[in-house]
């Protein structure tokens, strides 16, 4: 429940490292891929295996945001979570 309080920070933060120069392509494409896993109906195990379906959709984008966030410069995301944080 803590995480959809959040979720639209991350998303402003997610939108912020994919514009920003100073974050290198391989992180980007990470992203993007992981953008267009959700909207492409191809699945790793088909969504008709009750909860396992859903469940590796959720691991996968989950773990495709963290590697986002890790690949990104440390500063860079530091910079943009205070941004964020005071309102900017």
């Amino acid at each position: 429940m803590l995480f959809l309080v959040h979720f639209p920070k991350f998303l402003k933060l997610f939108w912020r490292l994919l514009l920003d120069p100073r974050v290198r392509l391989g992180p980007k494409v990470l992203l993007l891929l992981v953008a267009a896993y959700v909207v492409v109906p191809l699945d790793l195990i088909p969504d008709f295996f009750p909860a396992l379906g859903q469940l590796d959709d959720l691991v996968l984008v989950f773990l495709g945001m963290k590697g986002f966030i890790t690949l990104c410069p440390k500063d860079v995301v530091r910079e943009h979570v205070l941004g964020i944080g005071a309102g900017r």
